[in-house]
Parts: C-alpha cells; structure tokens; sequence
C-alpha cells in the first residue's frame, strides 16, 4: 500500500513541475528525479515533505531548497460509472529556505516558493531575484503567472525608526539590464 500511495505522489509532483514549467520539451513519459535527506507522507493532511537538500529535477527545470511541501486533493476512491476513478491532483507546492528554480539561462531564488494549482502561479518571495542570462530584477516578491506569460515584480517594504514611532518605507523594484 506505501508503494503504490508514494507512487501516486511521485506522478503528483511530476503534474505539478509538468504545469510549472509549461514547454514542449515536457512530456508525461520525461522522468522525475527528486533527492532529499528525508521525505515524510501524511495521508491526513494529504501532504509529502521532502526535507535536507532537496533537488528535483525534470528535464531542464530544476527545483532546489531545504524543504519541499506537496499538497494534492484526495483520491476519489469509488470508481465512476464511466469511466476510471479520480486522480489525486496537486492543489499547492511551497519550497523553503535556499529556494533556487531554474530552466535553461533563467534563474530564480528566494527563501520561499509557492506554485498555486488553480491560479497558474509561481511565487518567489523574501528577497526573490530573478535572472535571465546577465540581466537581473529583485523585490520582495515575483509573481509569474503561467496562462498570461507575464510576471510581476512587487517592491520591498522596510521600517525606519524616528522619534515618532517606526514609519513604513516602501522601496522601489531593482532591476539591471547589461547591454552588449
């Protein structure tokens, strides 16, 4: 029983990089290699956490930091009528600590990363950088939105201290282009 719930997360988190990176080098049958020190499985929560060093990686997507955290809905367990039970689905992912994705020159890092099912998202928070080849933009979070192609860049807030009291001090989006 193990086995075959481990290898229904394993085919989770495989759908989940699958919709993370949307190319059309992915495919259902493009292998997925997933190291970490430790992996815990909690059917009651519906949750796997893989912890210490995590690296996942398929085809040229790859997935590094210290912890990953899948979350997926539950596995319909009555067979339809017409046709085969539901798959489990990944609703969430969030990876912490040391966050690095990357696919071919493009590189983003954070100290946590958050993928939304159902709104098409990857979120890189906490200092989130980005790069695509030399050029680099940074703010306090990076929301790319998978369906529109497009990211958003959202600036850091800081706290300054006077004699009236802490002030909030919105900072401003960074962002460096080399040119050749």
């Amino acid at each position: 029983m193990k086995i075959f719930f481990h290898s229904h997360i394993a085919v989770s988190l495989l759908a989940a990089l699958i919709l993370l990176f949307p190319v059309t080098v992915f495919s259902a049958k493009s292998p997925i290699h997933i190291e970490a020190d430790h992996m815990t499985s909690t059917e009651k929560s519906n949750s796997v956490v893989f912890t210490g060093d995590v690296d996942a990686k398929q085809g040229d997507v790859r997935i590094r930091a210290d912890k990953m955290t899948v979350y997926y809905t539950r596995a319909d367990k009555k067979k339809k009528k017409n046709g085969p039970k539901m798959a489990q689905q990944v609703e969430k992912l969030i990876c912490t600590g040391n966050v690095e994705v990357t696919r071919g020159d493009w590189l983003g890092t954070g100290k946590k990363m958050i993928y939304l099912s159902k709104e098409r998202q990857v979120i890189l928070v906490d200092n989130a950088k980005a790069w695509q080849g030399q050029n680099m933009v940074s703010g306090s979070k990076i929301i790319y939105y998978l369906d529109e192609g497009r990211s958003e860049v959202i600036g850091r807030v800081g706290t300054t201290v006077s004699k009236s009291g802490r002030k909030k001090k919105k900072s401003r989006v960074n962002m460096t282009i080399i040119q050749k």
